[in-house]
C-alpha cells in the first residue's frame, strides 16, 4: 500500500488515542499500539469510535469542521460495523485497524455515505 494510506492511518490513530478505523493501510505503523479498551468495548462503543475517527479524518481531507460530518460519519460507522463478520470485528479489536476484508467493506460504506476516499 502507498505511504499516503499509511500516513492516513497514523493521523487517525494519533487523533483518537490510537483507535484508527477508516479504510486504512494494510500495514500498521511500526510504533502503533492499539487501544486496550477495544478488547472490551461494546459494539456501540466501537461504532462511536469509528464515527469519531471518520469525522477527524474526513475533516482533514475535506477541510471542513468535524461537526459538519456527523451525519455522514454516523452513516459510515453504522454501515461498516453492521457489515463486519465476527472475525473482522475481532481483528479490529486485536489490531485497532480494519483487516483487508473489513477495509473493502469500509470503502463501500465511504462511497454509500458520500464521503471522500483517502488518496491512495
Amino acid at each position: 500500500m502507498s505511504s499516503g494510506f499509511r500516513a492516513f492511518l497514523a493521523a487517525a490513530a494519533l487523533s483518537l488515542s490510537a483507535t484508527a478505523a477508516l479504510a486504512a493501510a494494510s500495514n500498521t505503523p511500526t510504533m502503533y499500539q492499539p487501544d486496550p479498551a477495544l478488547k472490551t468495548a461494546s459494539m456501540g462503543e466501537l461504532r462511536s469510535r469509528v464515527s469519531q475517527a471518520c469525522a477527524v479524518t474526513q475533516a482533514k481531507i475535506q477541510n471542513v469542521s468535524e461537526s459538519s460530518l456527523a451525519r455522514k460519519c454516523d452513516c459510515y460507522a453504522g454501515r461498516t460495523m453492521r457489515s463486519l463478520s465476527a472475525d473482522e470485528v475481532q481483528a479490529y479489536r486485536d489490531t485497532g485497524v480494519f483487516n483487508d476484508t473489513a477495509r473493502a467493506k469500509a470503502l463501500g460504506a465511504i462511497d454509500s455515505c458520500n464521503l471522500q476516499r483517502p488518496s491512495l
